[in-house]
């Protein structure tokens, strides 16, 4: 119990003066302690509040989010409070946004296969979206060890999940269906970049067939280095991160694929990146096109 609340309530019967002497407390303290009692409550009361608030966006994010990226949907929802405040909050009532985690290397490179150059040379920017694109594919861990795979094509203008494909195999096919996916989606790639690594799916004859056909320029990462392709491989480890959320596998295909296209939907649509101001890749494509006519119109 609070000291200070011990002497308040039991200061009749042994009065002020002795219960500090023998807590060890100053009276000046306890004195101010009960002057500023109102101003704590009110405090208590609002801290509770926003609790309240806290807790209903982070349940919105899956568990998810952390103080960033709360404090951003509550100052979009019209809430002024800060980081210190929120961070304080969410420690009190045991909240917190999933933690990074070590990424893992799957690529499988084909040493006899043809290389493109390097375009990006570690510069995951863009200025426009639908020109410079990178692609990755990670596991998905089932239950008994089993493994669906999925490919994903990400715009580095906006974070945009362009297209992504999910397959319990590595053909060739899983990476051009991503492919596919975000010609579906951009409408045309023409020009654009395609940054890759130096998977034997990313190398294959049927993948470079499919990126010249759609007017892909291929772009590859060094061989054996991540960091060359660190931002499809950040977003792979985010997603697990995420959907896993401490598990080790799915229990089924089915469940697998349904927590990777609520997750992919909601990472386009909902969920904030700080890169773009806490927006989602979605609302920064949006706010881009009302500055400018020249960007192509996502479907």
């Amino acid at each position: 119990m609070n000291r200070f609340q011990f002497v308040a309530d039991h200061q009749r019967r042994h009065g002020v003066k002795r219960l500090c002497t023998i807590l060890g407390i100053a009276r000046s303290s306890f004195y101010y302690w009960r002057r500023t009692a109102a101003d704590r409550a009110a405090r208590q009361a609002a801290d509770a509040r926003l609790a309240t608030r806290i807790r209903a966006v982070h349940h919105e994010s899956d568990g998810t989010y952390g103080v960033p990226r709360i404090a951003a949907e509550l100052r979009e929802a019209g809430e002024r409070v800060n980081h210190k405040r929120i961070a304080r909050v969410m420690r009190c009532i045991n909240l917190a946004g999933v933690r990074l985690r070590r990424r893992h290397r799957t690529t499988i490179p084909d040493p006899a296969a043809a290389k493109a150059p390097d375009l990006i040379g570690r510069d995951f920017t863009a200025t426009e979206p639908n020109t410079k694109h990178v692609g990755d594919i990670t596991y998905l861990p089932l239950d008994g060890g089993k493994f669906l795979y999925m490919a994903t094509v990400i715009d580095l203008a906006s974070r945009r999940l362009a297209g992504w494909a999910i397959a319990g195999h590595t053909r060739t096919d899983l990476v051009t269906d991503a492919l596919a996916a975000v010609e579906r989606t951009r409408g045309s790639l023409a020009g654009a970049v395609m940054h890759t690594d130096h998977g034997a799916q990313y190398t294959s004859r049927a993948f470079a067939d499919a990126c010249r056909e759609a007017g892909v320029r291929q772009s590859m990462s060094a061989v054996g280095s991540s960091a060359d392709n660190a931002l499809a491989e950040s977003f792979n480890a985010t997603f697990k991160r995420e959907t896993l959320q401490g598990r080790k596998s799915w229990s089924s295909e089915r469940e697998a694929r349904l927590d990777a296209f609520r997750w992919l939907n909601r990472y386009n649509t909902r969920r904030r990146h700080s890169r773009l101001g806490q927006r989602s890749p979605i609302a920064y494509e949006a706010a881009s096109r009302t500055t400018s006519t020249t960007l192509t119109p996502a479907a």
